[in-house]
């Protein structure tokens, strides 16, 4: 566990393992270790970083709103303050998945491959107006929350109502402890605020990234948890078709596919090269865990 400074903010950072490098991006509001099931798997055969986000896990506040080609610069300069020049496979669960996709557009000579977990899919999102009246108002509102004692009194339980309903495998698995630490304090509400009213604008950002940057020519995955229903796992296998990508469904599996199904992950970071597909979307059902 360390800290590294990209952009003046002090970000965690858990680095484990040897070799290629692979990257762990969690969703909105979750931390580093919501990947523990799956490191494991993976830190015998990579080296594993996890890192959280500005005013995620224990990293310092967010200064400034999130943007797509920000959040690709961020996991670059969580790599470059790490020494990690080589190209590295980059993992994005949920909203995370557009950071990995702009990281993978932007920086192309520094991605080996791509993993959309159950990613966020937004095919025709639209710049929200007054991006700056929207910032301030979700700071005012993370400070009258904040100042109510509403982080120490439900965030801790408000984590795991959400980590026990987007999973089909049962409850939050992380230690109370660093739940509490984490979900109690101001600086994860405000930040989780910050990213949730800037979503539409990221996934904005990206449709245009997708004009101006071509993906590059590496593996890349599309995951998704069979839980949420054919019509996401319909939008979830598009897009793979417009990534000319891999497609998998995992069952049973939630939102949460890193707690549900670790080995699913694993195999789709450590196969995916291998099992590249050509640029054809292929439908793929993992039911089963590694033997």
């Amino acid at each position: 566990m360390t800290f590294v400074r990209v952009g003046d903010v002090p970000h965690h950072v858990v680095v484990e393992g040897s070799g290629p490098v692979c990257v762990l991006s969690a969703g909105l509001a979750m931390s580093w270790f919501d990947w523990d099931p799956v490191v494991p798997l993976l830190a015998p055969h990579r080296t594993v970083v996890r890192f959280d986000r500005p005013g995620h896990g224990l990293s310092g506040p967010a200064t400034v709103p999130p943007s797509a080609a920000g959040e690709a610069h961020r996991i670059a300069g969580v790599l470059d303050a790490l020494g990690l020049d080589g190209p590295a496979t980059v993992v994005g669960h949920s909203i995370a998945g557009f950071h990995a996709e702009a990281f993978a557009r932007l920086h192309p000579a520094r991605t080996a491959s791509v993993v959309l977990l159950d990613s966020s899919v937004e095919e025709h999102a639209r710049v929200p107006a007054a991006p700056a009246v929207r910032t301030a108002a979700a700071r005012a509102l993370a400070t009258a929350l904040s100042a109510a004692g509403v982080p120490a009194a439900l965030g801790p339980l408000t984590r795991r109502a959400v980590v026990r309903l987007s999973r089909t495998g049962g409850g939050d698995p992380a230690p109370a402890a660093l739940v509490r630490r984490c979900y109690a304090t101001s600086r994860v509400l405000q930040g989780g605020l910050l990213e949730n009213t800037h979503y539409r604008a990221v996934a904005a950002e990206l449709l245009g990234l997708r004009e101006r940057y071509a993906l590059p020519d590496v593996p890349v995955t599309v995951l998704a948890a069979n839980a949420a229903g054919e019509r996401w796992l319909e939008r979830q296998h598009a897009l793979a078709q417009l990534l000319g990508a891999r497609f998998e469904t995992v069952a049973p599996a939630g939102h949460l596919v890193m707690l549900d199904r670790p080995e699913a992950v694993a195999r789709a970071v450590l196969e995916g090269p291998a099992a590249a597909s050509g640029g054809r979307a292929v439908r793929t059902t993992w039911p089963q865990p590694f033997a």
